[in-house]
């Protein structure tokens, strides 16, 4: 449920090099077409891209883009060009060397490890490595204060399931220690922590389930009546990253513009790393809450470049 377009006669890596060159020769860079080429690429055409560029210029494309983009599109553009798991490491490392490390920073921990692939999280975690010369665990117990510490090493560390598979008679069970651990605010409980990060997002989204239908609230109510600490936010994030990670999405986009001034940090994070993934779904959930659409939201409180590259990600035809 991808929203960007890519053509359906893609150019070959080499002409897509030669005319994000020329973009970056003369006078002035041309942004417009650094949006038709990589705003319609998919993540193995960008890479493929990257590679083409670095063996015919000598050159990083990455680097390029750097010198020649600035302000918030160009912090959009090298997001994207990013593989996905590089991109997400440096997007995990930016948010634990925050100083603020509020629910806005860390919940990109839980997107990644609750809203991604099993194997993309494996990715995110070598590629961390690779690029920072530390683990993502050694950098949250080195920058996260317990408990959410706790909670965030326990879900990056996972390696779930990733096929469909429920057995009901454990996600009754386990909606019972679920309730029970929310009930007395012990909401660092081993067995709640343990449950939420090692079992199958289908398991988890029938215990889910099965929580409402025997304490008549949502599991995401019932954590937020426990208080309105950065535990609390975390786990009702990690709820929904698991349920209906499109929904949480939705939810970020909303957060990032409403009030005064934009989130375009929060906002960008969003539309790149959902754009090949579920962004159909995400403006559909968007749509439901809101009764507007998440396009003219953009449209609505962005301008020049970054506008139309996040709308070039979105489907838009510019």
């Amino acid at each position: 449920m991808a929203t960007i377009r890519v053509p359906e006669v893609v150019p070959s890596p080499p002409e897509d090099s030669e005319k994000l060159m020329k973009a970056f020769e003369g006078l002035g860079t041309d942004e417009k077409a650094i949006i038709r080429v990589l705003g319609q690429r998919n993540a193995s055409q960008r890479k493929k891209i990257k590679e083409t560029f670095q063996q015919i210029y000598k050159k990083s494309l990455i680097d390029c883009l750097d010198s020649e983009l600035s302000g918030d599109f160009g912090r959009a553009v090298i997001l994207w060009a990013y593989d996905p798991s590089e991109r997400d490491a440096r997007l995990a490392n930016k948010a634990l060397k925050s100083r603020r490390k509020n629910i806005t920073e860390l919940q990109v921990l839980v997107e990644i490890a609750c809203a991604s692939s099993p194997h993309h999280l494996a990715a995110v975690r070598q590629a961390y490595c690779a690029l920072f010369e530390r683990s993502l665990e050694e950098d949250i117990i080195s920058n996260v204060s317990l408990p959410v510490q706790k909670v965030l090493v326990r879900l990056v560390s996972s390696y779930r399931y990733d096929k469909e598979a429920v057995d009901s008679s454990i996600a009754n069970m386990e909606a019972v220690i679920l309730h029970d651990a929310i009930r007395t605010k012990n909401l660092d409980d081993d067995d709640l922590v343990w449950i939420l990060s090692i079992r199958n997002i289908f398991q988890l989204r029938a215990t889910f389930q099965c929580y409402k239908d025997n304490y008549g609230k949502s599991i995401d109510e019932d954590i937020r009546a426990c208080g309105k600490g950065i535990l609390e936010s975390i786990l009702k994030v990690v709820v929904w990253c698991i349920d209906s990670p499109e929904r949480h999405f939705a939810e970020v986009v909303r957060a990032s513009i409403v009030g005064l001034g934009t989130d375009e940090d929060s906002l960008t994070r969003a539309i790149v790393t959902r754009a090949e993934i579920d962004m159909m779904k995400v403006k559909g959930e968007y749509f439901n809450a809101n009764k507007s659409s998440l396009d003219n939201a953009v449209i609505g409180d962005t301008s020049g470049d970054y506008k139309d590259f996040l709308m070039t990600l979105l489907g838009a035809k510019i």
